[in-house]
Formats: structure tokens, C-alpha cells, sequence
């Protein structure tokens, strides 16, 4: 099991890049916590650590932005927050890039939980105070 704390904005690199050391073979990453709990931003250093030069923002309208890794391969960033069923899902063609093989970044996941792969790697964020969070990721 992977567990950060992080007091500051500033350590969400180390922690995003430990993060992916810790799950070398996986791409799936479902992103749980409270709104506001930092997910876009989280995702945001996940990303720059993959060497992502794109601008990253949440997908909350489009549900999906796509953005290219250093290695140019797609990185899929899902926003689940706004779905009214998992229709929905099935309408973006969820299996298209979940098995992909490239990353996925999802935020609310449990809007789709029932159609997610197994073994995916469930990342909770939790706010303890304005500034720090509690990070834990385990596979699922």
C-alpha cells in the first residue's frame, strides 16, 4: 500500500512520481476524494512527471481531455463528476481507452465503478487541513 502525507503544494511532484514508481505496471488510476480535495491537481504532477507538456485541466464538461506522454503516447484524464448514468460511459467509449494499454487518469470513479477493469490502482485523497492531505493508493 502506498501512503503520502503532503503538507504543501510544492511536494505533489515527489509524491506524484512515487506514486507511479510504487505501480510500475499499472495505468488505470481512479482518483477518490471530496470536492475540492486536490484530484485536478494531483493528476496535474502525474502528468508532468509522465513528461506531459500539455495544459491539464479537469475534463468536467468534455469528461475526457487527452494529453501526449514524453514517450508521445496518449494519457487519458476522465472527469466522471457531471454523468447522469453509465450510459454515459458507454457513449465515450470508455473501453476504448481504459484498455488501451496507455494511461488512465480518473477522477470520481465511482460514478463507473461497476465497469471498471479489476486491478486498478484506487488513490484516495484525503483533507486533513487546508494545506495537507493524506494520499493512499492500493489495488483494487
Amino acid at each position: 500500500m502506498f501512503s503520502k502525507q503532503v503538507t504543501s503544494v510544492k511536494e505533489l511532484g515527489a509524491v506524484a512520481k512515487a506514486l507511479i514508481e510504487s505501480f510500475p505496471g499499472q495505468r488505470i488510476f481512479a482518483f477518490y476524494g471530496e470536492m475540492g480535495a486536490g484530484k485536478t491537481t494531483f493528476i496535474q504532477a502525474i502528468c508532468k512527471i509522465l513528461g506531459s507538456d500539455d495544459y491539464v485541466t479537469s475534463p468536467t464538461f468534455a469528461i475526457i481531455n487527452e494529453y501526449s506522454t514524453a514517450e508521445l503516447n496518449p494519457l487519458f484524464h476522465f472527469d466522471f463528476y457531471r454523468i447522469k448514468n453509465i450510459e454515459e460511459a458507454f457513449d465515450i467509449g470508455y473501453e476504448d481507452y481504459l484498455y488501451s494499454g496507455n494511461y488512465c487518469l480518473i477522477e470520481w470513479p465511482e460514478k463507473i465503478e461497476q465497469i471498471l477493469p479489476d486491478n486498478i490502482v484506487a488513490v484516495k485523497i484525503e483533507v486533513i487541513d487546508n494545506e495537507t492531505r493524506n494520499i493512499e493508493a492500493r489495488i483494487i
